[in-house]
């Protein structure tokens, strides 16, 4: 039995573009595919939120005449673009899929709504909301956290690259030490600290709900993270 009965997984748009510099790496989502296939088993239910930073990034788009709003829009569309490509990917290997849009997109997704996402998840399939929250200004981190707190998920899990939050950048400084939990107050103050934009961490403080942060391309993690394991980094 999963200690978790719903999460939301946020997955970043850089994660899937895996060994290109930008667009999406089919292997990246195919083992994606396999680890969530896993953790559904374990019988809990999976929200997946991912970002679209390998396509457009709102907030380095703006400017030379494209207006913050409409970046904006331009990164919620591209994070459309990875949860269909998702979803295709994720149903090719018998993992039962539903992409719900935020942004209205009937063509290509099904249109978000609480009941229907709570359909999908009662009967088994992974529910992966596309288009943030349809509102400039908010990332897909701060989206995640707001959608995990409309479906009831119990905590929201941030997949990493590398093991947890460390307490300075471990790319840069071979002493970093990995941290097993944070506290909301020093996630928000400590500018060392960037595993996810600020307003995201204050949404789930003042809602108390739990993040984690663990690697994301180890093998059984996401697995083992769901049935009570001690992995990466609870922030809370």
């Amino acid at each position: 039995m999963p200690v978790y009965k719903r999460i939301l997984l946020k997955l970043s748009g850089e994660q899937l573009a895996g060994k290109h510099e930008s667009g999406i790496d089919p292997d990246i989502a195919h083992y994606l595919a396999y680890e969530i296939k896993s953790a559904l088993q374990t019988g809990c239910q999976i929200v997946v939120v991912v970002g679209g930073g390998n396509l457009v990034r709102g907030s380095q788009a703006a400017g030379h005449g494209i207006r913050r709003v409409t970046a904006d829009q331009m990164g919620m569309l591209s994070g459309l673009i990875n949860a269909m490509a998702l979803t295709d990917i994720f149903e090719s290997e018998d993992l039962p899929t539903r992409c719900l849009s935020m942004v209205f997109a009937n063509q290509v997704a099904e249109p978000y709504s609480y009941r229907l996402a709570e359909k999908h998840l009662q009967n088994k399939r992974v529910v992966v909301v596309a288009g943030g929250i349809a509102r400039p200004y908010f990332t897909h981190d701060t989206a995640g956290v707001s959608i995990a707190l409309e479906l009831d998920c119990e905590v929201m899990i941030k997949a990493s690259k590398v093991e947890g939050v460390y307490d300075k950048d471990p790319e840069q400084f071979t002493d970093a030490k990995l941290l097993q939990t944070v506290g909301f107050d020093e996630a928000l103050s400590n500018t060392a600290i960037k595993v996810m934009d600020k307003a995201a961490i204050g949404l789930a403080m003042e809602q108390h709900m739990p993040l984690l942060v663990f690697d994301a391309f180890k093998p059984g993690n996401l697995t083992r993270l769901v049935s009570g394991d001690t992995i990466g980094t609870k922030i809370s």
